[in-house]
């Protein structure tokens, strides 16, 4: 599916972005991907593929980043050959762009670097869809600047992801008023179930949650009218290597789609 055809039915219909957090391994990735795959058909939602070759944002030096740009990206790439599915994954720096843009249909631009200005033009000009993250700290109305940097760059092909607010220490908390703010700019508006979920840096050297909120998050931004969902899965996140806790279990995931369907 070319890109612009792509992006037109994540205007026109209901979409999941889901996948691992992080790329552990080739045959982790390639097994989430065929089970989700199916799940997603059957219920007839457009499913884009999701997983990070890199997490450049861990709060400790020694947690668990990925496997790297090129090895991820050979990875990615056999998941969309092997099963025709389009993919997401972050960028981290201007100087990945290119690269990602020869593989990657929907470039995600990490809430934190949400106003990293060299980062949004760079990504703009692959001319990939760019889902850009509100940050944490950011109203939703403000998501405007991000969105001219990517538009005036030369790429009107913009989605926008909701992924918790701030509150307090350590801790999130979903305004949902946000999404109706940011529906209104006229580019498709993803929640980020599982993110949202999250408790950052509240293990100490890494990020706690707590999934069990990931079904109601759901059900509450389809009540608002989301046109996409981003779910983080894993067999088992008990022993998964980033974001194990606010990740949600394979097995219940099913579940959860049927719960938005």
């Amino acid at each position: 599916m070319k890109n612009n055809e792509l992006y037109q039915k994540l205007k026109e219909k209901k979409f999941i972005l889901s996948g691992p957090c992080v790329i552990e391994n080739e045959d982790m990735i390639m097994y989430l991907a065929e089970n989700i795959k199916k799940m997603t058909e059957d219920l007839n939602f457009i499913y884009i593929f999701k997983a990070s070759f890199d997490k450049a944002n861990r709060t400790s030096l020694n947690s668990y980043r990925g496997v790297g740009i090129d090895e991820g990206l050979r990875i990615l790439q056999k998941v969309k050959d092997e099963f025709d599915l389009p993919l997401t994954t972050d960028i981290h720096e201007s100087s990945q762009a290119s690269a990602l843009g020869e593989v990657i249909d929907v470039i995600q631009i990490p809430a934190f670097l949400c106003r990293q200005t060299d980062l949004l033009v760079a990504t703009a000009k692959t001319d990939r869809i760019v889902n850009i993250k509100k940050a944490q700290f950011l109203d939703g109305k403000d998501m405007i600047h991000p969105i001219i940097k990517v538009r005036d760059s030369g790429n009107d092909k913009i989605m926008l992801t909701e992924r918790g607010s701030m509150f307090g220490l350590g801790n999130l908390v979903v305004d949902f008023r946000q999404i109706i703010d940011m529906k209104e700019f006229g580019y498709p508006v993803v929640m980020d179930v599982t993110h949202s979920t999250q408790k950052p840096s509240a293990l100490g050297g890494t990020s706690g949650g707590d999934r069990k909120y990931a079904p109601y998050m759901a059900k509450l931004a389809n009540a608002v009218g989301v046109n996409g969902f981003f779910f983080e899965v894993h067999k088992n996140p008990e022993k998964a290597l980033s974001d194990g806790p606010n990740m949600v279990y394979l097995k219940d995931f099913r579940k959860i789609l049927e719960s938005i369907k």
